[in-house]
């Protein structure tokens, strides 16, 4: 099956579709506000980010109590950041650096 990059407004998703009208039924069944701007069928069946280009040098693991909030926060960053303070009991800094960086890794 091939695999979509799907832009909207607020998002980049990646996905598996059999179609780009798949790929586009899929983002509205996760995002059904916004407004799909691009939808383009990657060359490979993977999807590459460089860490280094993210800046991100440390070996940093993602944190499932971030990306649980993530989902919790359907990808709201300052919502998410809230929800992961209250949760670990984590400062602002703290939190936003976590939230981040688990974003930055594909969450």
């Amino acid at each position: 099956m091939p695999l979509y990059e799907i832009e909207t407004n607020a998002h980049i998703m990646i996905g598996w579709a059999a179609s780009q009208e798949g790929a586009h039924a899929i983002a509205n069944e996760h995002y059904p506000a916004e407004e799909i701007t691009r939808i383009t069928k990657r060359p490979r069946d993977i999807w590459v980010i460089s860490k280094k280009l993210l800046g991100i040098e440390s070996a940093e693991e993602p944190c499932d109590t971030a990306r649980d909030c993530l989902s919790k926060a359907h990808g709201d960053k300052l919502h998410a950041i809230r929800l992961f303070m209250h949760e670990t009991g984590s400062d602002l800094h703290q939190s936003q650096k976590a939230i981040e960086t688990n974003m930055s890794l594909g969450w």
